[in-house]
């Protein structure tokens, strides 16, 4: 078994020796001896329905999530090479998107203003900390270089016709390790840390799940018998090759003595001075970018009317109210409990909410909605009934366009001789993002009415005034 602790980023192996990390994890890799890395950016794009020059073009939110994911793991893979650790990053097909820089440009006024978002090709190697210049091409024949390390070349031994290459690493400053066996194409490479033992070490693609490796057991995913052998293989030969890459290397680590302020050069002192700075603008930028993130946080809380099901649902629906203007609190007095009591000029409501994973709203909740409003209307401050809202979110996991009925055909019925608006809280979420960047007084009233006006589903208007993006695409790049 092996001692050494080692990490798989993006991959997974049937071993007990080789901790799975998630790639849009934070995880630190200087916890662990031995990494295994494979740049992976498929979940990003799940959801992207959008294009800009024949690529996915990101949203806002998942182009934040995906640098911040690959700059993530370019800095740990750096670090984790300058501390002596042994970085094996595995080569996947080039998977280019283009992500938000974050800078607008507007042309024209009012309600013919138009916004131009700007966007960059961003792609799953940059999280790597090499600038490798792949170049797209395919192929499975491949030889090692003459002066190829003998670590590397007992690993390639055992395990060569498992690799197949999707890049050619074009920069010139690769060392390149493993060759197109026509053309000598640079497809992989050692890259050597000049301060410590540790290594990265650039190797083509390996599909870890074929076939015979994943089996299914009570209707999940398992591992074959196969699976574990090639896995207790594969971890025994790069421990090996860990040890002898740390053999071979002519660095010797510093002693602590030896880094003492006696020992130090003055050009030392002077980059020990900057780094010193350069560590506090960090930290104040890092300060920074938590208070935004915790900002973006509570902006995002609206989404919930999304996705959201019980009390994150209910909170998500009073913020939503509160942006069109209603006052809105929940309602807790002795035996009585309400979701949402809400309010305006134009008239008092009274809302219950239900997030179904998998089904339509059905009518026990309109039944328990009506005996809310019975139950208000006993009270000695209430003289006339509140409207009766009710708030669903059905099949709240799937997305839009895949959702089936949010109301159950007897639920519909129900509230159109109870008097009761049905509100869909997507509707509800997409009017408020109107609203939002709008910020129309006319178009939030308009909004109120609707919910007070409505028996059955709920309409929603659409904002008189609103800037729109350009015609041509949305969308320009940035070189």
């Amino acid at each position: 078994m092996s001692e050494k602790r080692i990490a798989t980023v993006g991959c997974e192996l049937a071993s007990s020796n080789a901790k799975h990390v998630s790639f849009q994890s934070k995880s630190s890799l200087l916890d662990f001896d031995i990494v295994l890395f494979k740049p992976l950016i498929g979940d990003f794009l799940g959801y992207s329905n959008n294009y800009f020059q024949g690529k996915p073009s990101l949203s806002d939110t998942q182009s934040f999530q995906l640098r911040e994911c690959c700059e993530h793991w370019r800095r740990e893979l750096k670090e984790a090479a300058a501390a002596g650790k042994t970085a094996v990053i595995f080569l996947p097909e080039l998977t280019s998107v283009y992500i938000d820089t974050g800078q607008r440009t507007y042309s024209g006024t009012g309600r013919n203003q138009k916004a131009t978002r700007h966007v960059a090709e961003y792609s799953n190697y940059n999280s790597i900390p090499v600038d490798l210049t792949p170049v797209v091409a395919n192929g499975s024949e491949m030889k090692l270089a003459s002066s190829v390390a003998p670590p590397l070349a007992a690993f390639w031994s055992e395990f060569r016709e498992m690799f197949v290459y999707h890049v050619l690493l074009s920069s010139g400053s690769v060392p390149a390790a493993i060759l197109t066996r026509t053309g000598d194409k640079c497809v992989g490479a050692i890259i050597r840390s000049k301060t410590s033992r540790g290594s990265l070490v650039l190797l083509p693609d390996v599909d870890f799940y074929p076939d015979e490796f994943v089996t299914e057991k009570n209707e999940k995913q398992a591992w074959t018998k196969k699976a574990t052998t090639f896995a207790n293989r594969f971890v025994a030969a790069i421990v090996q090759m860990d040890k002898d890459l740390r053999a071979e290397s002519d660095v010797t680590t510093e002693p602590s003595w030896a880094s003492t302020d006696a020992y130090l050069l003055a050009p030392e002192r002077t980059l020990r001075a900057e780094m010193m700075a350069a560590e506090v603008a960090v930290e104040k930028a890092q300060k920074t970018k938590e208070e935004l993130a915790e900002q973006l946080r509570v902006e995002g809380r609206l989404r919930g009317l999304l996705f959201e099901k019980g009390r994150p649902l209910e909170e998500a629906i009073i913020e939503a109210l509160r942006k069109f203007g209603f006052t809105a609190e929940p309602f807790k007095d002795g035996g009585s409990e309400f979701d949402v009591v809400f309010e305006s000029p134009e008239g008092r409501l009274i809302g219950e909410a239900e997030g179904k994973d998998n089904k339509a709203v059905n009518v026990d909740k309109l039944r328990q909605l009506q005996m809310n409003i019975h139950e208000d209307l006993l009270r000695e401050s209430v003289e006339t009934p509140a409207k009766p809202v009710l708030f669903g979110n059905a099949h709240r996991l799937v997305p839009m366009e895949d959702r089936g009925d949010t109301f159950t055909e007897k639920c519909v019925t129900a509230a159109l001789t109870m008097n009761t608006a049905l509100v869909f809280t997507p509707d509800l979420f997409l009017a408020v993002q109107n609203h939002v960047e709008s910020q129309d007084s006319e178009f939030a009233a308009a909004c109120r009415q609707s919910i007070l006006s409505s028996v059955g589903r709920v309409t929603f208007p659409i904002p008189a005034t609103r800037a729109t993006t350009r015609e041509d695409g949305s969308e320009a790049g940035d070189a």
